[in-house]
């Protein structure tokens, strides 16, 4: 079953201002960008050239997590800043697993809103809805009826913050909005997280976020101790918090195959810090 909370038809779909996940979609080798996106990943790709190794060995992530999560029995997810849909989306390899698992996508590009239809074709014993909202404002994503009418918050859940955090800085209360969303999370519950990082190439990230904020784009990477502090309470699984291609690398991952074996990936061409974790 799917559902969604309003048609895109007549929205304002930005297409003249860039938007982080059309960039995102760029850097996936996707189709659905577009000149002003195209324009800034370019630039960012002339400050940082990891930009389309990060982001493949981080969706490639979000799906070994998505598939050790449901063997491990979570069959409800939540995933915010969901980007493009770029098969396999999280229901896909959730639902291979284990076909009545229930998903709610969250987003905040209207472009999202309007191919959300391709993230609503989940399993008949399954659910997928998508929630348009900002991760800013937690309490309207907690709230949503269509979250309420697809997940039960009161059972274990798996909260997706995947590639997202980077784009909301201290000012914004980055910490303090992660925390009010695991706070509604029942025990038993996941945080499956990731974020670039500057700790292998400060240069260059910090070029990087020059080009970003210098068209009109907000950003702020953080290192290794400072997004632990996004774990604060829960108890990470191993390994712990890794760079995404050895966080139980599987060579059949999508995403890592079409770029180096993860043994040989360079950690500074990928520069993401990743990691899991249960709310006891």
């Amino acid at each position: 079953m799917a559902t969604m909370d309003e048609s895109a038809e007549e929205r304002d779909l930005g297409l003249d201002r860039h938007h982080s996940a059309r960039i995102y979609d760029y850097f996936l080798g996707g189709k659905t960008n577009f000149p002003p996106d195209r324009e800034v990943a370019e630039k960012l790709l002339e400050a940082f050239p990891g930009f389309r190794h990060a982001a493949r060995t981080n969706r490639a992530f979000m799906h070994r997590a998505a598939r050790l999560l449901t063997e491990r029995g979570v069959r409800q997810f939540l995933d915010i800043g969901t980007g493009i849909p770029t098969p396999p989306n999280l229901h896909e390899v959730a639902q291979g697993v284990a076909p009545d698992t229930r998903v709610v996508y969250v987003d905040n590009d209207p472009i999202v809103l309007a191919h959300a239809r391709a993230l609503l074709t989940g399993s008949p014993e399954g659910r997928t809805a998508y929630v348009e909202a900002d991760i800013t404002d937690p309490e309207s994503i907690l709230a949503s009826p269509r979250l309420r009418d697809t997940i039960d918050l009161a059972q274990p859940t798996a909260l997706c913050l995947v590639g997202l955090m980077h784009y909301i800085t201290d000012e914004e209360d980055a910490y303090g909005i992660v925390e009010r969303l695991v706070a509604a999370l029942a025990p038993g519950s996941y945080l499956v997280f990731s974020q670039c990082t500057p700790d292998f190439a400060p240069e260059e990230w910090e070029r990087a976020i020059e080009v970003y904020k210098a068209d009109g784009g907000s950003a702020q990477v953080r290192g290794r101790e400072e997004i632990s502090r996004f774990f604060a309470g829960l108890e990470l699984i191993e390994p712990g918090i890794e760079v995404p291609h050895r966080w139980h690398p599987d060579p059949d991952s999508s995403g890592v195959t079409h770029l180096a074996d993860a043994g040989d990936m360079d950690d500074a061409l990928v520069s993401v810090w990743a990691g899991v974790a249960i709310k006891r």
